[in-house]
C-alpha cells in the first residue's frame, strides 16, 4: 500500500483519494483504513518510508561509488523524493501543523545524510572539507524550491551539477 500511495502521490495529481490508492494497491478501502485510519496517517508513513529511502539511498550509493558520485546519484533519489510530495503536499502540512511530523526533524535528516557525504568526499579528496553540511542542504533544498516543474527534472539536475561543481576541491 505504501508502494501505490507513493505512486500516486508522485503522479503529480493535487487530490488523490484513499479510494485511488486502494484500487492501485489491489485492496479494498476497509483494508487500508484498517492499515491507515486517515489520509493523514498515509501520508506520514509514506514520508517516513521516503526519509527512510533516502537514508539507505546515501548508503548504498557511498559503498558502490566515489563521495561526489555517490552524492550526484543521490541528488536524483532526492528529486524523487521531492516529486512524491507533490500530492500529498496538502496532507503534509495538515501533519506538520498538527505536530505529528516535525519540520527540523527533515532538515536535521537531510543535513546528516549531506554531513556523510561531505565528510566522506573530504576524506577522499574529491569534495571540499570547509563547507557545512547545513549550507548544501539549504541549497539543495532551495533548488527544489525555484526549479521546473513536478517531472520536469532537467533543469534541476542541472543545478544539481552546478552545486556539485561548486563543492569540488579548487
Amino acid at each position: 500500500m505504501i508502494t501505490a500511495a507513493t505512486e500516486a502521490f508522485a503522479a503529480g495529481e493535487e487530490n488523490v483519494t484513499l479510494n485511488a490508492i486502494a484500487k492501485q494497491a489491489g485492496v479494498g478501502i476497509g483494508t487500508l483504513y484498517r492499515h491507515f485510519p486517515s489520509k493523514e496517517a498515509l501520508v506520514e508513513a509514506v514520508y517516513l518510508d521516503q526519509v527512510e529511502r533516502l537514508r539507505s539511498g546515501a548508503a548504498e550509493a557511498l559503498a558502490n561509488h566515489q563521495p561526489a558520485e555517490a552524492f550526484r546519484e543521490w541528488m536524483d533519489l532526492f528529486i524523487e523524493w521531492a516529486a512524491t510530495k507533490h500530492g500529498m503536499i496538502e496532507t503534509l502540512q495538515k501533519a506538520l501543523t498538527a505536530g505529528t511530523l516535525q519540520r527540523s526533524d527533515m532538515r536535521a535528516e537531510l543535513t546528516t545524510v549531506v554531513s556523510t557525504f561531505l565528510s566522506a568526499g573530504a576524506e577522499a579528496g574529491d569534495l571540499r572539507s570547509d563547507v557545512a553540511a547545513a549550507d548544501v542542504s539549504a541549497t539543495l533544498a532551495g533548488i527544489l524550491a525555484v526549479s521546473g516543474a513536478p517531472g520536469d527534472d532537467e533543469q534541476t539536475g542541472r543545478m544539481f551539477d552546478l552545486l556539485l561543481d561548486g563543492l569540488r576541491p579548487r
